[in-house]
């Protein structure tokens, strides 16, 4: 197809599995149309790209209304570990590959990703905290610049 804009940035900043998939997935599907794809991992998206996190995110089962389930239900221990066995089955099924999978093909795709510097500060990671697939930790200034005339996208 002929895109008007041929540049995506996408902002992640959810921790979530529900929340850092999406980005993912718009990413894969920029890269298959041959756009350009940054994504910018922030906050809570930061565990998406964490060494020792990105194996083991979960389904948010508490204050989640997709869930359609009252909140106090999804408080309850084991809830949210069940929640996202039931979600990775199903992904399983439709060969959506695993978060550190996903990322090395993004990577090998040529998307760039980034980690959000003041997110970084805050949790007191350091860029070897990140998997290598990660290209650099960018302040928001760098971000804006380096997406200057990409369309923006948060998940």
């Amino acid at each position: 197809m002929n895109y008007k804009n041929k540049k995506i940035a996408i902002i992640c900043s959810k921790g979530s599995v529900e929340g850092i998939y999406p980005a993912l997935i718009l990413a894969n599907g920029a890269r298959m149309e041959g756009m350009d794809a940054t994504i910018f991992f922030t906050f809570f998206g930061l565990e998406a790209i964490t060494k020792n996190k990105m194996g083991s995110l979960k389904v948010a089962t508490v204050g989640n209304p997709a869930m359609h389930i009252p909140t106090m239900l999804g408080g309850l221990p084991g809830m949210s570990k069940l929640a996202t066995h039931m979600m990775m089955k199903e992904m399983d099924k439709l060969d959506i590959p695993h978060v550190d999978e996903f990322i090395e093909m993004l990577d090998d795709a040529g998307a760039e990703l980034y980690a959000c510097k003041l997110a970084m500060d805050m949790f007191h990671l350091k860029k070897e905290d990140l998997t290598d697939r990660v290209k650099g930790v960018l302040t928001v200034g760098e971000f804006y610049e380096l997406t200057d005339d990409a369309k923006v996208i948060f998940t």
